[in-house]
Formats: C-alpha cells, structure tokens, sequence
C-alpha cells in the first residue's frame, strides 16, 4: 500500500507543479483571435484575410517545449509546420564607460574589449497573462531570467496575417549595462530542409545539420525550415536589430544546427549577432537600469514551400529597396567610400561601373551624397595636390551620373566650425581649408577656375553664402559632434540659412524604445523651440559600399520632392533647394508619408492659426508592417508636446490617408512621426505657425 500511495502523492506532486495559472483577456471580441483553454495547453488561433487559420498551441506544462505545435489550415483541418519548440535566448551582458561627457549617449566604445557574460535566458512557465488591442494579441508568459535580469516572454500575434513576434522584455536594476543578444527557436526534430538567399541573391536549400550549428552570412537575415505541412521563417526587427557600427560588414546574421555557441544543445534556428562587431567601435546597445529590452525576432508562417515564403518576408522591406514615389525623388547621404583615394589617385585601373554605384542603384536610390576624403586626403593642402583630388572626385561624380542617378561630391570637411560637419554645394567648388600664407580668399587658377582658401569659421559662410552651400552637423550630439550644435547655436553660421541643421541615424540603439534615433528627433525639437527653421536629414555615415554587406539594415532614405533628376552637368540646385526648404520626409523605408499638410500647407512652410489654434492635419501613409503609432509633435518655443494616436487597428500593407483635428494654440511649430510594430518609421520636416 505505501509504494502506491508514494507514487500517488508523486503524480499529484507533478500535476500541481505543472499547472500554470492563465489569465483570459476581459475583452475577448476586441479581435477575431481566438483562445482556447484546457488543462494542457492554451490554443490560439487567428484568420488570415483568405480564410486560413493560423494557430500556436502553448503547452501549459512547465517541463515541456513552450509551443507544442506551430500550424496553419483551414476548417478546423490544421498541418502541423512545426511542433514541440522552445523559443531560446542568449543574452550578452557586457560593461558601459558612462564617461560624464556623453553617458548613455555613446558611439565610441569597445563593450566586447571588456568582460563580459553569455547566458541563456532561463524559462519558467508560471503564469500567462492574455491582453487584447486593435488586431493584436498579447501572451505574456512569466517568470524569465538571466544574471542581473528578470522579465517575461511576450508572444504578439497581428490578425490578418501569418506573422507573429517572439520576444524576452527584461530589466536590469544593474547600471552602465550594454547588452547584445541571439534568438531563434530550438527542438529535438530538426526541420526538413534549412533555406535562405545567399548573398548573390540566389535561394539556397540545405539539409538540416546535425554535428554542430554553422553561422552563415545570408541577405533579408532570414532563415527558414521546411516541415511537412508547411514553412517557418524566422528574422529580426530589419533596422532596430542592427546596433550602429562603422561598417556595414555582413557579420552572419543567421544560424542553424545543434550545439549553438556550447550552450544549446538542441536543434535550432535563429538570429545572431557578432559580439566583435567591425572590430572597430563596437556599442552594443544600451540597457538603462529599469528600461524594458525587448530581445526580439519575428516568426513568418506558410502552407507552401520555403522559397515562396522568403519572398512574402522581403515584401516587408520591399526586398530591401525604396520604391518610387511619384513626384520625389530618393536621396542618401554620409559615405566614406574613399573611391577617389582608395583608386583613382593610386592611378590603378578605374572600373566603368564601381561596384558601390550598382549597390545604390539596385537599391533604389536616385541621389547619393558622398563624403570623400574622411581624413585620408589633404583638405588643407598642398594647394596642387587638393585641387587635383577635387578634381577627381567632380570628373568621377559626372562620369557616373546619369539620366536616373546622380552622384554628388560632398565632404566631411570638420574644420573651422567645431565638432564634425557636412557640406554640400549645388555644383562643382574648389576650396582649400587653409589660408596660412594670406593668399587671396578668391582667385583664379589657369587650370581649375576660381579656388578659395579659407582660413576660419567666417570665410567658412562667406564661401556658403557665395556659391549657395549647405552645411549641418553629422552625428549631432554624439561622436566626433559631441556637444554640438548646441554648442554654436548662436553663432552666425548656424543662424544662416546656409546651415541647414543635423542628421539622423539611429544611434545610440535602446530595444526598450519603440522608435529609432531620438537623439536626432529630440535635437529637431530643440532647434525648432530654439526659433530657427533648422531642417534634419537622414544620414548613413558609412564606409565601405559592397553587395554584400548588410547595407539595408544600416541604410536610411530621404524622400525629396522633385519630379525629375537634375543633370550633373547642369548642377543640382533643385536639391539644396528641396532640402533648404524642407520639402522631404526621411525613413528607414518600409513607413512612406507621400503627403503631409497641415490647414493645407506642407512641410518647410509658416502657417497662421485661427485665434482658437485649431490645426487640420492630414497625411497618407504607406506601410509594410503593421503601424505602432502616430505621434503629432509640437512645441511652443519652451515645451514639446506629444500626442500619440494609437494604431493598433492597422494590418500589414496598408496606404491610408489620415485626417486629425487637433487643438494647437500657442504653438509654434509642428511635425509629424509615424512607427510600425518593428520600429521602422518616416518623419516629415517642421510645419511653423506665425502670431
């Protein structure tokens, strides 16, 4: 009798320790997501717009894989795609300097040259908690745990599509913490088939690896496996994924295989990061004490094949291109490419299509501003040896222009003004950076035509104001800018309207923000409430140019408002002009905002609103992803204001033309953002209201 009550004690024993508590959402007809409960496991199920079911089959016992199937069908009728997984997270905690000049705000940093710690992240199913809002569905499944970190599994599921998003938000209450992280998912049945683009673009089919896990370098950072009733691709948030480096090295984004880094030994695949980086400077990404890191990676599901999968995950970056809006025109800006150093200066034989030109091109970008001679060339001179480099750069920027593209000179010149700068010209301007012999500001060379020398931050804008240039500060507020342009904002120069403002990019990188980049934004915010009309263009800041680095990840775009492409020949005014008067919006490319008006006026332009301040907004917006928000910023000269409209409602693929009636009296200005669920957005340029 004993043995038999210890084994009936042992088996409730376990049948308590595998319950999980689950709450059901108190809004269960928010949307078409359907949840069934039993004593093992918690179905959901959502529809697609042609009539397919997507479901997850959550396994509510504590000791087995979290997902007991992964399935998509019709009626009722599902095939299973995937079955008994985990999700799996291997999180790098390393050390932030938080020097007192730049604290958080930090490119320049070396995390991996210090110690640092790799652990999984520990699961333990104790409770789900089950929240509905618009078309998504929330599963938050707690307790999960590294050393210093404490959070849950957060699962978000977006009706109307195969598409869900797996993440571990966690917090450390530990500072100066930067961290780094791999996910994917993991079983003891490997897939069928492992697929994915190679970086020639070509679709490549490989059996599952069953020795140890492999790293690979592919385009889209996608991964698939093949089971037999379907596919699963699995790929990072495009752009928030990718911590700002240097160089947009194509760094094997992707793994696949048992025994990951030795600390998985099961079958999986997934997303990767290399915790070396460029072996430049390396920041990792932020972890403020207390801030939510949502370690993240998306999960695309189908009923067919792999390779018609993948081409469902490129739509939603366009297959990693801008597309053509009609009446605007795509510009990129901020490359060291070095082309005129690294090969015609050495006199070595000048290919008739440099490789770095398809790249632009075959990414859909009409404008490239380079900018040439970052610390490598003589911006100070001998006069002869300048002038001919300048030479080069303009003779190299017409050969390769042509009717669709056009390549424009520009340079990071970082000299007489403070911190780190751009220049732009709208034709070709020989100047030298030095004047130390008191030669004349503006002569005339037989070879070359009139060339100026400067000697200070005055003859810089005199040379801005002649031959109608614009200037900004690159990485305002951090790098080589650390404390600029706060730092001259009452100087002449920056008052001009020769200085256009700032660039933006998103650094440094925070996976607890649900937008990109706002030091920049804040920055546009701060020069608006400053009183000057200062605009921010989207920079890359890169070096090297390849087809196959991971230039997308690391790309943005401005959207300008031209109709047709200016001549190099005949200069590039019209571009100065569009930017000068703010008519673009910039954007990582999957969040388009083609019109944005304000009580009818665009972007660039001063409004006077009635004595009760109402404001008419309207925008159209295209989308790739499902939107987050819109947020509707403002400032009256002291405060900014924000008022966030929610779009959880949204589905994927949208174009929507948004009206809002908004109370904006005492303001002064007003601009506008929109941000999808991966953290892509678009941002217009400044609307100004007169008294």
């Amino acid at each position: 009798m004993k043995p038999f009550l210890i084994a009936i004690l042992l088996f409730f024993g376990h049948f308590i320790n595998a319950q999980v508590s689950v709450v059901l959402p108190i809004n269960p007809n928010e949307n078409s997501t359907n949840i069934d409960l039993s004593k093992r496991d918690l179905q959901v199920t959502w529809p697609l717009d042609n009539g397919v079911n997507c479901q997850l089959v959550i396994n509510l016992d504590k000791e087995e894989p979290l997902f007991r199937s992964i399935a998509m069908g019709v009626n009722n009728q599902f095939k299973t795609i995937s079955s008994d997984v985990d999700p799996i997270f291997i999180l790098n905690s390393g050390s932030r300097t938080l020097k007192p000049e730049k604290g958080w705000t930090i490119f320049f940093d070396k995390v991996p040259s210090r110690p640092y710690t790799s652990n999984v992240i520990k699961i333990d199913k104790r409770e789900v908690n089950i929240t509905k809002k618009g078309n998504r569905t929330y599963i938050r499944i707690g307790d999960v745990s590294a050393p210093n970190f404490q959070g849950s599994i957060e699962i978000t599921i977006y009706n109307g599509i195969p598409l869900f998003n797996i993440a571990a938000v966690i917090s450390t209450q530990k500072d100066a913490t930067a961290i780094l992280y791999d996910a994917g998912l993991i079983t003891d049945k490997p897939w069928n088939e492992i697929s994915f683009a190679n970086l020639k673009d070509q679709f490549v089919q490989a059996e599952s690896i069953m020795e140890t896990s492999t790293n690979m370098a592919v385009k889209y950072r996608t991964i698939i496996g093949q089971g037999e009733g379907g596919a699963i691709a699995i790929f990072p948030p495009p752009h928030q994924y990718f911590y700002p480096l240097d160089e947009a090295f194509n760094l094997k984004s992707v793994w696949h295989g048992p025994n990951y880094r030795n600390m998985v030994s099961k079958y999986g695949l997934g997303i990767r990061h290399e915790p070396e980086g460029d072996h430049r400077y390396v920041p990792w990404f932020n972890a403020p004490p207390g801030s939510k890191q949502r370690l993240n990676f998306f999960c695309l599901i189908g009923e067919g094949q792999a390779d018609q999968l993948l081409e469902d995950v490129k739509k939603y970056t366009h297959s990693d291109q801008y597309v053509p809006i009609n009446g605007h025109k795509t510009m990129a800006s901020h490359f060291h490419n070095e082309f005129i150093i690294n090969v015609v200066m050495k006199n070595e034989i000048i290919p008739t299509a440099p490789e770095f030109v398809d790249v632009f091109k075959k990414m859909g970008v009409d404008i490239v501003h380079l900018g040439e001679f970052h610390y490598t060339a003589h911006p100070k001179g001998p006069d002869e040896i300048r002038l001919k480099e300048l030479s080069a750069l303009f003779e190299q920027c017409e050969r390769l222009s042509d009717e669709d593209f056009l390549l424009l000179p520009g340079e990071e010149p970082n000299e007489f003004l403070g911190g780190h700068w751009m220049a732009l010209f709208p034709k070709p301007v020989y100047w030298i950076m030095s004047n130390k012999e008191n030669k004349p500001f503006m002569s005339s060379h037989t070879q070359y035509g009139k060339v100026y020398r400067l000697k200070d931050k005055n003859d810089m804008l005199r040379l801005l104001e002649l031959e109608k240039g614009l200037a900004w500060t690159a990485h305002p507020r951090i790098k080589g800018s650390t404390g600029y342009p706060d730092a001259y904002k009452n100087e002449d120069f920056f008052k001009s309207q020769h200085f256009l403002g700032g660039a933006w990019k998103p650094m440094p990188a925070d996976l607890s923000s649900p937008k990109l980049g706002t030091r920049v934004l804040d920055l546009l915010d701060d020069m608006n409430n400053w009183g000057d009309k200062k605009k921010i263009i989207a920079e890359a800041d890169l070096f090297t140019v390849t087809m196959e680095n991971e230039m997308y990840a690391h790309m943005n775009i401005n959207y300008l408002q031209l109709d047709t492409l200016p001549k190099f020949k005949d200069g590039w005014a019209p571009v100065l002009n569009v930017m000068t008067t703010g008519k673009y919006f910039s954007t990582t490319g999957e969040v388009l905002i083609p019109n944005f008006s304000i009580n009818g006026k665009g972007s660039g332009e001063t409004i006077k609103l009635n004595t009760g301040g109402e404001a008419k907004i309207h925008l159209n917006i295209d989308w790739t992803f499902p939107l987050n928000f819109l947020e509707v910023v403002s400032g009256d000269g002291q405060t900014v204001f924000r008022e966030r409209v929610d779009l959880s409602k949204t589905g994927a693929f949208g174009s929507e033309e948004f009206q809002l009636s908004l109370n904006l009296v005492n303001r002064t200005w007003a601009r506008v953002e929109v941000w999808d669920i991966a953290a892509n957005g678009a941002f217009t340029q400044t609307i100004y209201f007169s008294k």
